[in-house]
C-alpha cells in the first residue's frame, strides 16, 4: 500500500470514527511524537464533534498545510496548499465550505462558488502580503507601467484580485508568467510579494525591477532596461519567510550534515540560492514523498514540518524552524466548531467584486 492510500485512509477513519474514544486512539497513532498525548483527550473531543455537526449542516472543511497538526490531521477532509484547494472549493457540493485558513482564502472559495456559505472560523486571520497592498496601488502601478499586465499572487483580497489580469500561486508562479511571454508581453507586474517575484524572475532570466516609491510618479516604465523582458514587483514581503536568513542555512547545515534544505519561495533570494529546493508547500510535501534523503528540513511556516512528520513517519524531519504565522495559529479546533454551530464569520463579498475577481482566478486555474 503506498503512502498516500495509507494517509487518505487514516484521514476518513479519524473523519468517519464512531466516538470520542475512537477519535482519540487514531489521533494518537496519527500525532504520536508530534503532538503530547495529554493533548489529545482534548483535541479529539472537539475534533468528534465538529465531525459530527460537520455532516448534520452538510459542510466541507478545507484546511491549509499551516493549520496545528490536532487540526490538521482530525477534521479537514481536504488539505492542501492554496492552489489545490482552490481548485476543490470551486468544485464542492456541499451546502457550506469552512475554510481553516486566512481571510484570503476564505474570500478566494467565495469567488469561485459564490451560491455557497462560507465559513472563516476565525474573524482576524489575515496575511502581511495582503496587508500590504490595496486596490488603489494597483491602479496606480498600472499608470506607470502603461500596457503591463498586473498577474496578482492569490495572497491577496478579493478587491485587488478585481484590479488584475491573472492571479498565480507560488506553485505556478513561473508558469503564468511565461504564459504572458509566449503571448508577446515584455513587462509583467506582479504583486504583492516582492521575494517570489524577484525569485521567479531570476528563474526566468528576466530583469527584476521595483517601482518608485512615488507612485504618483509622472515617469513611466520606471527602472525597465529596454529590449529586455522584466518582472515589476512590490514591496510586501511575508512576514514569515522574510525572517530566514542565509545563517540560518549554513547552521543548519553544519548542523545536520546530509540535510536537504527546502525552502518557500518567499523566502528572500539569498536564502533561495543555498538551499537545494524551493517550491510551494504542495511541492515541498511531494518532495518528502517521492525523494530519499538522510533527512530534511523546511523553511517555512513550522507547523509544516510537523504535519509532514505525522503524514510520512518513515522519513526524518529536522524540526529546526520555529517561525510561526500568528494568523494561522489563530484558527483553532474550538473555533471551527463554534463556527459550524453558530454559522459565523461568514465570508460576504460585493457582486460586482465576486464577477470581476473571479477572472483572474479562472486563468489561473486554467494555466498548469
Amino acid at each position: 500500500m503506498s503512502v498516500t492510500t495509507n494517509n487518505t485512509q487514516m484521514r476518513n477513519r479519524i473523519l468517519n470514527a464512531a466516538s470520542v474514544e475512537e477519535t482519540a486512539k487514531l489521533m494518537k497513532t496519527r500525532l504520536a511524537g508530534i503532538v503530547p498525548e495529554s493533548e489529545i483527550a482534548a483535541k479529539a473531543e472537539l475534533a468528534f464533534q465538529i465531525n459530527q455537526v460537520k455532516r448534520r449542516r452538510n459542510a466541507v472543511i478545507l484546511g491549509h498545510n499551516y493549520m496545528e497538526p490536532a487540526l490538521f490531521h482530525s477534521v479537514p477532509d481536504y488539505v492542501g496548499d492554496s492552489l489545490e484547494l482552490s481548485r476543490i472549493s470551486a468544485e464542492a457540493e456541499a451546502d457550506i465550505i469552512v475554510f481553516c485558513g486566512v481571510q484570503f482564502m476564505a474570500e478566494t472559495a467565495k469567488i469561485l462558488n459564490p451560491s455557497k456559505m462560507v465559513l472563516i472560523p476565525a474573524e482576524k486571520a489575515g496575511c502581511s502580503l495582503a496587508e500590504g497592498i490595496s486596490a488603489e496601488d494597483v491602479k496606480r502601478i498600472r499608470a506607470i507601467y502603461p500596457g503591463a499586465p498586473v498577474v496578482t499572487y492569490v495572497n491577496t483580497y478579493a478587491d485587488v484580485k478585481a484590479e488584475s489580469d491573472y492571479c498565480c500561486t507560488s506553485g505556478n508562479a513561473g508558469a503564468v508568467i511565461k504564459h504572458l511571454l509566449g503571448k508577446g508581453h515584455d513587462r509583467i507586474i506582479f504583486l504583492p510579494d516582492e521575494f517570489l517575484a524577484h525569485n521567479t524572475a531570476r528563474e526566468l532570466g528576466l530583469q527584476f525591477v521595483l517601482p518608485p516609491e512615488d507612485l504618483d510618479s509622472t515617469q513611466t516604465n520606471v527602472g525597465i532596461e529596454p529590449g529586455k523582458p522584466a518582472v515589476i514587483g512590490w514591496r510586501a514581503r511575508c512576514e514569515v519567510h522574510e525572517l530566514y536568513t542565509v545563517e540560518d542555512v549554513k547552521n543548519s547545515r553544519k548542523q545536520f550534515p546530509g540535510v536537504v534544505i527546502l525552502a518557500h519561495p518567499e523566502c528572500s533570494p539569498e536564502v533561495i540560492e543555498l538551499v537545494d529546493k524551493a517550491g510551494s508547500t504542495k511541492q515541498m510535501v511531494e518532495y518528502v514523498e517521492n525523494v530519499d534523503a538522510e533527512r530534511y528540513l523546511l523553511l517555512t511556516e513550522v507547523s509544516m514540518g510537523d504535519n509532514l512528520a505525522a503524514e510520512f513517519p518513515h522519513r526524518k524531519m529536522v524540526r529546526a524552524c520555529s517561525r510561526e504565522c500568528k494568523h494561522m495559529k489563530i484558527v483553532t479546533l474550538e473555533d471551527t466548531l463554534e463556527a459550524l454551530e453558530k454559522l459565523q464569520f461568514q465570508v460576504e463579498l460585493p457582486e460586482e467584486i465576486i464577477k470581476r475577481a473571479r477572472l483572474p482566478i479562472d486563468r489561473m486555474l486554467e494555466i498548469r
